[in-house]
């Protein structure tokens, strides 16, 4: 469907309810999905199993209200980038600040290759336990130098078939304009996005019909009736706010946009695009682990401690009754499909981060070559465990302090009538966007500082 047809289309759509404009919203959304599959990463994993681990269904709201609160930035960007067709860089550059501007595209560069050394080691751990539960080959974990290649094998396994598809998405403006590449990226990421809520699906029902899970707390749990009092616990909700939206997904998102060559006239898709690709995937997909965990473990007498990792779920989830398919096999194959989608997801933003501060085109070899950027995380499997004092601890601070700041530079756009004209939003349509976005600046600031200072151990 050219762009024209697809303009039709949404104006003839436009006259229907909005449940008759689903479907097809699903087949032309893009952008918003792969947004989640940037967010649904280890960390959001991570986050989950331990909320379902150590508060049971307690705190099963908090990733809903962090989402939300984090799609408010989203939204405005997407205004504005489809208003304007400007790239997000340099709108920040001419109308905000040029260090600004230059900040948010290094962090988002910078934070795109340093994750990857966390993704790298989850994603070959959970292909290792694929490997063992699927045909009983596995190397002695305390082989030494034989098991530590053995990882990186797989490491660079994941790393040809990740890099692969992101060099075809780099062919999105080299085909006449058919933008071919870009619908065949964002079908495989829907696909895929798909396949990981199936996966936890089958997990959170295993464990319910061996009654493990208790549907009315589950029910209550969603209801934000009660804040944790205890560190670990105000830490984890924290946390959670301030980390749904990360700053890599703050700059390709607009870029995402550009690349699908959607207009103002796509404006109601692009929001549709954002809940139906991001909001409700992410929901299904950290609730869904944190319900299973919460009905395996919570309560039990496993020795639970700190941060459950995934592959430390999957054998517990074994000790609390759910079969090995299910709780190694199924479970690995949805953190593993998570972890691959985010590490395509840094490569794209390295890519748009490099040609925005380079000035480079977007079909141009060298925005090719900047894609592989994060090639060097596939040695995480030997170093991610040394890195977090030395590395990830400045990188989260930095990262962390720069996505309000870069937060503020768009609520101020938003209120910039030489760059967004009749566009820009008045009376209470204006207020009420302003109030929106201050609540989400305001709450995101709060959790940088309140986790930097957990990390430093002032807290």
């Amino acid at each position: 469907m050219n762009n024209n047809s697809e303009i039709a289309t949404l104006q003839a759509l436009s006259a229907k309810p909005w449940y008759a404009r689903v479907p097809t919203y699903v087949k032309l959304s893009g952008p918003g999905w792969l947004q989640g599959a940037m967010t649904l990463g280890g960390g959001s994993a991570v986050t989950s199993l331990t909320i379902g681990a150590l508060f049971g269904y307690e705190l099963l709201w908090v990733q809903p209200v962090a989402m939300i609160i984090g799609c408010i930035m989203l939204f405005v960007l997407s205004h504005q980038t489809l208003n304007t067709q400007d790239k997000p860089f340099e709108a920040m550059k001419k109308h905000v600040n040029v260090p600004i501007a230059w900040g948010w595209a290094i962090a988002a560069f910078a934070s795109s290759i340093i994750w990857g050394f966390a993704h790298y080691p989850l994603s070959a751990a959970m292909l290792e336990e694929i490997v063992v539960v699927s045909t009983g080959f596995s190397v002695d974990k305390d082989s030494g130098m034989a098991r530590d290649m053995y990882l990186l094998a797989l490491a660079i396994l994941i790393w040809m078939g990740v890099a692969f598809t992101a060099w075809k998405y780099g062919d999105h403006d080299s085909e006449g304009g058919k933008n071919n590449a870009v619908k065949y990226f964002e079908t495989g990421i829907k696909i895929l996005s798909a396949l990981i809520i199936v996966a936890f699906a089958w997990v959170v029902i295993s464990a319910s019909l061996n009654g493990k899970v208790d549907w009315a707390a589950v029910a209550a749990g969603y209801i934000p009736t009660s804040l944790p009092t205890d560190a670990q616990g105000v830490t984890v909700v924290m946390a959670a706010l301030g980390s749904a939206v990360g700053i890599n997904m703050t700059f390709i998102y607009g870029y995402t946009l550009l690349h699908k060559k959607w207009g103002k006239e796509h404006a109601e898709l692009s929001r549709y695009d954002i809940g139906l690709g991001l909001v409700v995937p992410y929901i299904l997909v950290t609730s869904l682990i944190s319900i299973a965990a919460a009905g395996a473990f919570y309560g039990s007498d496993l020795d639970i401690q700190g941060k459950l990792s995934p592959t430390q779920a999957g054998t517990m989830f074994m000790s609390a009754g759910l079969d090995e398919v299910t709780s190694r096999l199924i479970f690995a194959f949805g953190i593993f499909g998570m972890a691959v989608g985010s590490l395509v997801m840094h490569m794209l933003c390295c890519g748009s981060a490099a040609a925005a501060m380079f000035g480079w085109s977007e079909n141009s070899f060298k925005y090719k070559l900047a894609l592989l950027a994060p090639t060097p995380a596939i040695l995480g499997v030997f170093v991610w465990q040394t890195m977090g004092a030395y590395v990830v601890l400045p990188t989260s601070a930095i990262c962390g302090f720069l996505l309000p700041i870069a937060y503020i530079g768009w609520a101020l756009l938003n209120n910039n009538k030489a760059y967004l004209g009749d566009a820009m939003p008045t009376g209470s349509k204006r207020l009420f966007i302003n109030i929106a976005m201050a609540i989400c600046i305001i709450t995101v600031l709060a959790s940088v500082i309140y986790s930097t200072l957990v990390k430093m151990g002032y807290i």
